[in-house]
């Protein structure tokens, strides 16, 4: 097959993706995802497993219960049972040995303490098969310098392995609501301090934060007050998944900043979650990067 040609295939396949993603609650049999793809239904279950690595069936699955490890985790006021229906099972004992069998932990036990280590071995799957053909590219057009203003800010401080910022999140969801920060009227942010593809999981630093002028009391948290400076920044818009944002960084760094001319100013590169999953799809999820620029 040529490099046109697999492009084209592997087009098809990523229509397949976004549809799992977009109709998660819907009918996703084969036949349906096959006619999406426009591939037969006879060979696409096949077609699917050996590019992918995982059959289509589990996938679905896998996907179904990723997005309700998320509810359970960060969304504590959805009932399990909802949760459960919404996921496809027609009660919550199927949904509870499905999750159980899958995460190791019973729903109960994951929303009381989740075990992302276990998460991450049994969820991985899903982000490898799209790594497999979402070669993500980017284009020097894409990136737009913009005057960025000064934002107060509340941050909660990760530090640590970044396969445990789950529960930093959980931490910082709960401040969140204490305060009635809405991530609806508060915009959400993060800094960057470190790539955790080069740095050692227990010198990981990332801050939680969301936008605020309001004055942050002590807390159990941890919270404290901060803001982001004003400055010139270069900006990418990444639409899709960001559970990984190496793709867009190494873009920035490695590409668009040498041909810019541009130079650092001094504060790490930071993001904003415009909108993110399990709220939306996550083929619908916005994250914006900022550059910071001298």
């Amino acid at each position: 097959m040529n490099l046109d040609g697999a492009r084209k295939y592997h087009a098809r396949m990523q229509r397949v993706l976004d549809y799992i993603d977009a109709h998660i609650d819907e009918d996703l049999s084969v036949d349906v995802l096959a006619e999406v793809a426009a591939f037969s239904p006879r060979h696409f279950h096949r077609q699917f497993s050996a590019l992918f690595g995982v059959n289509v069936y589990r996938y679905v699955q896998l996907t179904r219960l990723r997005r309700a490890s998320y509810r359970l985790a960060f969304c504590e006021d959805e009932p399990v049972t909802r949760i459960a229906l919404d996921s496809g099972y027609e009660g919550p004992e199927a949904f509870s040995r499905a999750f159980r069998r899958s995460a190791g932990q019973t729903p109960s036990a994951f929303r009381e303490q989740p075990d992302w280590a276990s998460w991450r071995e049994t969820y991985g799957s899903i982000n490898d098969a799209r790594r497999t053909i979402m070669t993500i590219g980017f284009t020097d057009d894409q990136v737009k310098i913009v005057d960025f203003p000064e934002t107060q800010i509340a941050i909660l401080r990760h530090r640590g392995d970044p396969a445990a910022i789950g529960d930093s999140i959980r931490r910082f969801i709960a401040w969140r609501k204490q305060t009635g920060l809405s991530p609806r009227t508060s915009r959400t942010f993060g800094i960057l301090h470190h790539d955790p593809e080069t740095t050692a999981p227990e010198d990981y630093r990332q801050d939680l934060c969301a936008a605020t002028t309001q004055i942050i009391a002590p807390n159990a948290q941890g919270v404290i007050a901060g803001s982001i400076p004003a400055g010139r920044c270069a900006s990418l818009r990444l639409i899709g998944p960001s559970d990984n944002l190496r793709f867009a960084a190494r873009f920035l760094y490695a590409d668009w900043l040498p041909r810019s001319q541009e130079e650092l100013r001094d504060f790490p590169v930071f993001i904003q979650r415009v909108s993110f999953f399990p709220d939306v799809a996550e083929k619908d999820a916005i994250t914006d990067i900022f550059l910071p620029l001298k």
